[in-house]
C-alpha cells in the first residue's frame, strides 16, 4: 500500500493549515489556510502554496477559520477547478468569511499604498492576494456533506465528517483509503474543540482509525474553567470602567465573538459588570451570528433551548452590531467607556487595528486577548507586552493594560487532547500519530504525554516533511 502525507503548512506552527494526502491513484488536500505572521513573510508564503493545484483530485476543508480556509480563493485562482468538500455550515460561513478576507485585503492594500505614497517610502505597492470574484469562484466549487454521511471524493478515497466541537460546522475528517488492495482509515482532527463549552456540541470520537493527525495548539497546558473566565472578564471590565477607559477585545468573528456576547449577556443580567455600551465592530461577526440560526444541527442543548424560547443569546440591551465604516469611525470619536469586540483575532488586519491604534497608548484602556496568538503577529506582541508596537507602520508605546484570557479558547487543551487520542486508540487499530497545528514546545510536550500513555509511533513533522503510512 502506498499512502503518504506531506505537511505543507501548520507543521510546528499554528497557521496556514495544508496537508497533502497522496496514493498511487489520487491526491487530496486537507485544508488550504492562509499563513499569518510578519507581513512580508506571510505574503511570500501565501503566494506560493507549495503544491500544484492542477494535480489535486479533491480538497477537504475541516472548518471555516481563515488559517484553514483562507487560501482557497488563491488555490482556485491558480488553477484548481475541482470540488471542495465541507459541512453545510462551513460552506455558509465561508461564503461570508472569504468575501470578508478579500475586502480586508483590498482595504489594507489601499491604506498601506496611501501611506507609502504619502511618506515617500521606497516600497512596492501592495496587491491583494485575491479579489471578491476569486472568493465567489471558490465558494461555487463547494460540495457539502452532512455529518455521518460517507462520500467518495477521489479514486479509492471516501470521506465522512464527525463533529469536532470547535466552531460552527467544524469537522473531524475521516478518510477511508483503498490502495493496492488494502484499506487504511486516516483521521484528521482539524481543530478540536473542548468538552462542556456553551453553544456547540462536544467532539465526537471516530472509530476504526489506523492513523491519526491530531492538532496540538495547547498540548502543554490546561485551560481554566469557563466560569473562571467569566469572573476574570468581569474583573477587567470593572477595573477599566472605574478608570473611565475602554475595553478592546480582538476576537475571531467565528465562535469567539458569539461566546463573548453570551458571556457578557450573562454578566450584565446578574449585575456583575456595569452596563457599558458593547459594540461588535465587525460586519463579518454580524453575518456569522445570523448563520448560527440556520444550523440547529450544530447547536448544543443550551443554545437550542434559548433559540427555541425566543430569548436570543446574541442580543441584549446596549449591544450594537456595527456594519459600516462610518459607524466604526464614530465609535472612535466618542470619548466614553465601552467594550469593543472587533476582528481580526490575531490583530493582523481589520477594524481592530484602528481601535488599537487609538487605544494602546492610554493607560485607562484595556486590551483583552481571548485566543491563541501565532508567532510574529501583533496579537503575540500584545501577549508578550512588548513596550513598543508597530501598528500601520508607526511605533506606538504600549501603556494600556493587557489581560490574557486563554480559557475562552475553542481549542482542546492538553487533557482534552489526551482524552481524545486515548478514545480513538481504544475504539480502533491506531498504530501511528502525527501532531500538527502547534508550536514546537506544545507539540513536544504532547508527544511525550502520548508516549507515556503507550503510544508508540508519535511524530512531530516539520514543514514539507513526508509521512508514509
Amino acid at each position: 500500500m502506498s499512502v503518504e502525507i506531506e505537511f505543507i503548512g501548520a507543521a510546528q506552527t499554528v497557521t496556514g493549515s495544508r496537508h497533502l494526502v497522496r496514493t498511487s491513484r489520487a491526491t487530496v488536500l486537507l485544508d488550504c489556510g492562509l499563513y499569518q505572521g510578519r507581513r512580508a513573510e506571510s505574503r511570500r508564503r501565501n503566494l506560493d502554496l507549495g503544491l500544484d493545484p492542477a494535480a489535486l483530485d479533491a480538497v477537504v476543508l475541516s472548518h471555516a477559520h481563515i488559517d484553514h480556509s483562507g487560501a482557497l480563493p488563491l488555490l482556485c485562482k491558480q488553477g484548481y477547478a475541482g470540488s471542495i468538500y465541507a459541512t453545510p455550515a462551513t460552506r455558509d460561513l465561508c461564503a461570508v468569511m472569504l468575501q470578508d478576507a478579500a475586502l480586508i485585503q483590498a482595504a489594507d492594500a489601499r491604506y498601506l499604498n496611501r501611506a507609502i505614497e504619502r511618506d515617500h517610502v521606497a516600497a512596492e505597492p501592495i496587491e491583494p492576494l485575491y479579489t471578491s470574484a476569486d472568493a465567489t469562484r471558490a465558494v461555487e466549487q463547494f460540495v457539502t456533506i452532512s455529518y455521518h454521511r460517507r462520500q467518495a471524493i477521489a479514486p479509492g478515497i471516501w470521506l465522512s465528517f464527525l463533529d469536532a466541537g470547535h466552531v460552527l460546522g467544524s469537522a473531524i475528517c475521516v478518510l477511508d483509503i483503498e490502495d493496492a488492495g488494502q484499506t487504511k482509515r486516516l483521521v484528521f482532527s482539524g481543530d478540536l474543540g473542548r468538552n462542556g463549552l456553551p453553544i456547540l456540541r462536544d467532539p465526537e470520537i471516530p472509530e476504526g482509525a489506523n492513523a491519526l493527525m491530531l492538532e496540538g495548539t495547547y498540548g502543554d497546558r490546561l485551560h481554566p474553567a469557563a466560569g473562571e473566565m467569566d469572573d476574570k472578564l468581569a474583573a477587567v471590565v470593572q477595573r477599566t470602567a472605574a478608570r473611565g477607559g475602554r475595553v478592546i477585545i480582538p476576537s475571531f468573528a467565528l465562535e469567539r465573538a458569539q461566546q463573548l456576547i453570551l458571556s457578557l449577556k450573562k454578566l450584565r443580567s446578574t449585575g456583575r459588570v456595569p452596563k457599558l455600551p458593547v459594540y461588535v465592530d465587525s460586519p463579518l461577526a454580524v453575518n456569522i451570528t445570523q448563520v448560527f440560526r440556520l444550523h440547529p444541527e450544530c447547536n448544543d442543548a443550551e443554545l437550542a433551548g434559548l433559540l427555541a424560547s425566543g430569548d436570543s443569546p446574541f442580543e441584549f440591551d446596549g449591544l450594537r452590531f456595527v456594519s459600516t465604516a462610518d459607524e466604526s469611525r464614530a465609535i472612535g470619536g466618542r470619548n466614553e467607556p465601552c467594550i469593543i469586540i472587533a476582528a481580526s483575532g490575531m490583530c493582523e488586519a481589520g477594524r481592530v487595528l484602528h481601535h488599537l491604534k487609538a487605544s494602546v497608548e492610554d493607560p485607562k484602556n484595556s486590551v483583552v486577548i481571548v485566543g491563541f496568538q501565532a508567532q510574529h503577529t501583533l496579537g503575540r506582541r500584545l501577549v508578550e507586552r512588548r513596550p513598543w508596537l508597530r501598528i500601520f507602520g508607526v511605533e506606538r508605546r504600549l501603556q494600556a493594560e493587557v489581560t490574557v484570557l486563554n480559557g475562552f479558547s475553542a481549542h482542546a487543551d492538553r487533557a482534552d487532547l489526551l482524552r481524545f487520542a486515548l478514545a480513538v486508540r481504544d475504539c480502533g487499530a491506531l498504530t501511528a500519530t502525527a501532531l500538527v497545528h502547534g508550536e514546537p514546545a506544545p507539540l513536544s510536550a504532547l508527544r511525550g504525554a502520548l508516549q507515556l500513555e503507550g503510544f508508540g509511533d508519535v511524530r512531530v513533522p516539520a514543514t514539507n516533511e513526508t509521512w508514509r503510512l
